[in-house]
């Protein structure tokens, strides 16, 4: 790392006043509008990194004493003194171009959990930007064309000088009345008022796949908005949201929902048939089934999003006790009951009803 004393060419008991003098001296030399080779340009950085570093007091005693003196921040320095002297104003590099990329655009699109199963197809309306069919992204009323700008010459920049600490330094801006185009439309599309584009519906087809969630964003390149002058498309992003189903909800890719049986069937068995998302589903109610007990139906669940195969349906058993009793029913129940009077009620672990018992199995 070159000596910042050695860059400047001042002496290590220097004064502010002469790091000031040789700092100037080396500037004006150096300068890229004055010196535009790279290797002044390389030179300017040095020197203005190396007078960041000794015109500051507290800096300068760290380097002196073996530090840094401001490290790599110092580079950081030369923006703020290039502002300070010229302006902040650079040379531009020609000319900006009309044309330029699109915005992203956010559509939320509602699907429901049957959709969620197998994926759909949608056709989604667009309300966004498009390409102005009168004057196909030109700009200009059709017959006509842009024109140099006579102002910059073209350019699209304009050149100053500015005296400074420094002398005399020319500057440059963006040119006012072009914009910085370098070109003006003398007579702009009456349809699109010289933007090259207009707000217009349009109807897009979606494929939704299969096993999206909710908060799910899917991207569509090159669908979003068209960018003025013709320039290219955004994106559209579909962010996705699961209506909710009255009979079945979601963990995952498994489908979960409530059986509700009588006691007799939790007692004595039974086969049930259950209407599923895609068809109906027979279920076997083994003998002494309890509440909270949960059937499995292998891979009739969601199709899974980015692998193969579906996840399980699962069905938790909530039996019923019957309220109301005819006097029939009530001698039949005490004659079953009083085969069991010998078994009393047992405390076992608090459960925050059968969804809390229904949770646990479900998630375990």
């Amino acid at each position: 790392m070159a000596d910042h004393y050695e860059v400047l060419g001042v002496a290590r008991d220097a004064s502010v006043d002469d790091i000031k003098k040789a700092y100037r001296r080396l500037a004006r030399e150096l300068h890229p509008d004055v010196n535009p080779g790279a290797d002044a340009s390389d030179r300017f950085k040095l020197v203005t990194h190396a007078y960041d570093v000794l015109s500051d007091p507290r800096q300068r005693q760290e380097y002196d004493l073996g530090g840094r003196g401001g490290g790599d921040a110092g580079f950081g320095g030369f923006g703020d003194i290039f502002e300070t002297f010229f302006g902040g104003a650079q040379r531009s590099g020609g000319p900006r171009s009309r044309r330029e990329r699109g915005g992203d655009a956010l559509l939320r699109l509602e699907v429901d959990l049957e959709d969620v199963v197998f994926g759909t197809h949608r056709d989604v309306e667009v309300d966004t930007a498009v390409l102005c069919e009168t004057c196909k992204g030109s700009c200009c009323q059709p017959g006509t064309t842009p024109v140099t700008c006579d102002i910059c010459g073209g350019s699209g920049t304009i050149q100053r000088t500015v005296r400074s600490l420094l002398g005399n330094v020319m500057t440059s801006s963006p040119c006012g009345t072009c914009r910085g185009y370098g070109t003006v439309i003398p007579s702009p599309c009456a349809t699109c008022q010289g933007q090259g584009r207009v707000r217009a519906r349009r109807t897009l087809p979606v494929d939704i796949p299969a096993g999206v969630e909710t908060g799910l964003r899917l991207q569509l390149p090159g669908q979003g908005e068209i960018g003025p002058a013709g320039g290219p498309n955004g994106d559209l992003y579909l962010e996705v949201k699961v209506r909710h189903h009255e009979t079945f909800s979601r963990s995952g890719d498994d489908l979960l929902a409530t059986l509700e049986i009588p006691m007799t069937d939790a007692i004595l068995g039974s086969v049930a048939n259950v209407a599923a998302l895609d068809g109906d589903v027979e279920l076997e109610i083994r003998p002494g089934t309890q509440s909270a007990d949960v059937l499995t139906i292998k891979g009739r669940g969601v199709t899974r999003l980015r692998g193969q195969g579906r996840g399980d349906l699962k069905i938790g058993v909530q039996v019923v006790t019957p309220t109301k009793l005819d006097r029939h029913e009530r001698e039949l129940i005490e004659k079953f009951a009083g085969r069991y009077r010998t078994q009393k009620p047992q405390l076992s672990h608090f459960q925050q009803g059968l969804f809390g018992k229904l949770r646990d199995r479900f998630l375990g």
